[in-house]
C-alpha cells in the first residue's frame, strides 16, 4: 500500500488507515475481542495508521488500541487520539485545566508517555479561531505530552482557520463522494501550508458501500438510528448529513457506476475508499470496520489502481444531482 507524509508530523502512513469509533461505541455491540481482530487484520494488510478518541465508549477503543500497541511496539505504526469532547462542547470546556487530565488518560489507555499526534474534537469555531488554543498546544509539545498537534473539524471554515496556523500538523475532516465541498478550498490549502489532511468518514456510514435499502434497520445504540436528525452530536456525522433516503438512491447510483467503470472486482466500498484517497492533497482515508472481513476489504482499497477519469466525472454528476443541494453550503 502507498504511504504519505502525514503533514507537519513528518510521520509516513498508510492511504488507507483504520477509524476506531466502531470499537469503542455507537456503532451496535462489537466484542474486546472481535476489536482486537480487527486491528490485526488491519495491521497484516498494510495498515499503518490508526485514529481514535477518548470519548469512544468511555476510552474503551483507546484500551483496546493500546494493548495493539504494546504486542506491536517494534512496527513503526501512528495513532492520533482525540480530546475535548469529555465536558460541555462550549469555549471554556478546552482549557489546559480540563486538557491536561483527559491527556494524562489517553496516555495511560494507549500505555506512551507521548502521544503521536492529538486533535481536538470538533472544538467550536471559537476555539478554532482563539490564540490561546495554539499556545496550549503549543505548550503540551514542547513538555513532551504530545508529540504534534491537529483539529477534527465539522466545516470547511474551520478547517482553513486551521491550516492557517503554523504549528497545525493535520486536519480531519468528512470527505467522500457525497461531501464534495472540502475539495475547492480545503485540499489545495492544506497541501500549500503542509498539512496533512485526514479524511473521515469515507462511506457516509455505510451508504456508499450499496449495501443499504430503505428497509434497513440499524441497532438502537448504533448512531445511524438515534443521530438522524443531529439529536446527539452534529448530524454532519450520521450518512454525511445526507437524507438516508435520498443517500440509499444515490448509492444506488454510486454502485452501478462502479460496476460500469470497468474496475473489474472493486467493490463499491472500494471505489468510495479509492476516491477519498486518491484525491490531491488526502494523506490517508479512515475508514472504520467491525469485523475482519471489512477490514481487509478496506485495506484492499489502499491498492485500487487510480480510478478512470469518467468515473470520477460520473461520480461528481451523481453529486451534482442528487447530494449537493442537502450538505454542500450547510458545512
Amino acid at each position: 500500500m502507498e504511504h504519505r507524509t502525514l503533514g507537519r508530523t513528518g510521520r509516513q502512513v498508510s492511504v488507507v488507515g483504520l477509524g476506531t469509533w466502531q470499537l469503542g461505541a455507537d456503532w451496535g455491540d462489537v466484542s474486546e475481542a472481535d476489536a482486537r481482530e480487527v486491528l490485526e487484520a488491519s495491521a497484516e494488510a498494510g495498515v499503518t495508521f490508526y485514529d481514535t478518541a477518548d470519548v469512544y465508549g468511555d476510552g474503551r477503543s483507546e484500551r483496546i488500541v493500546g494493548e495493539f500497541l504494546a504486542a506491536h511496539a517494534d512496527d513503526g505504526f501512528t495513532v492520533a487520539t482525540k480530546t475535548g469532547r469529555r465536558g460541555e462542547q462550549v469555549p471554556a470546556t478546552y482549557v489546559g485545566d480540563n486538557l491536561r487530565p483527559w491527556l494524562d488518560r489517553s496516555r495511560r489507555n494507549l500505555g506512551v508517555e507521548r502521544l503521536d499526534l492529538v486533535q481536538l474534537h470538533c472544538p467550536p469555531s471559537e476555539v478554532v479561531e482563539d490564540d490561546a488554543t495554539y499556545d496550549l498546544l503549543d505548550r503540551l509539545v514542547e513538555e513532551g505530552v504530545i508529540a504534534a498537534y491537529g483539529l477534527s473539524v465539522e466545516t470547511v471554515d474551520q478547517a482553513l482557520a486551521a491550516i492557517a496556523r503554523p504549528h497545525v500538523a493535520s486536519v480531519q475532516i468528512i470527505l467522500n463522494a457525497f461531501r464534495m465541498k472540502p475539495l475547492e478550498a480545503v485540499l489545495p490549502a492544506a497541501h500549500a501550508a503542509g498539512v496533512g489532511i485526514i479524511a473521515r468518514v469515507p462511506l457516509a456510514s455505510g451508504l456508499l458501500s450499496g449495501k443499504y435499502g430503505p428497509d434497513t434497520r440499524f441497532a438502537p445504540d448504533d448512531h445511524r438510528t438515534y443521530n438522524r436528525d443531529g439529536s446527539a452530536f452534529d448530524v454532519g456525522e450520521t450518512f454525511s448529513g445526507v437524507d438516508y433516503d435520498t443517500g440509499v438512491a444515490a448509492a444506488g447510483e454510486f454502485r452501478e457506476l462502479v460496476e460500469a467503470s470497468g474496475l473489474g472486482n472493486v467493490t463499491p466500498a472500494q471505489a468510495a475508499i479509492a476516491w477519498a484517497w486518491q484525491q490531491p492533497g488526502v494523506s490517508t482515508v479512515i475508514p472504520g470496520a467491525r469485523n475482519t472481513s471489512q477490514a481487509r476489504s478496506n485495506a484492499a482499497a489502499g491498492e485500487v489502481a487510480e480510478l478512470p477519469a469518467a468515473f470520477l466525472d460520473g461520480v461528481r454528476d451523481l453529486y451534482d444531482r442528487r447530494v449537493r443541494a442537502q450538505v454542500h453550503d450547510r458545512w
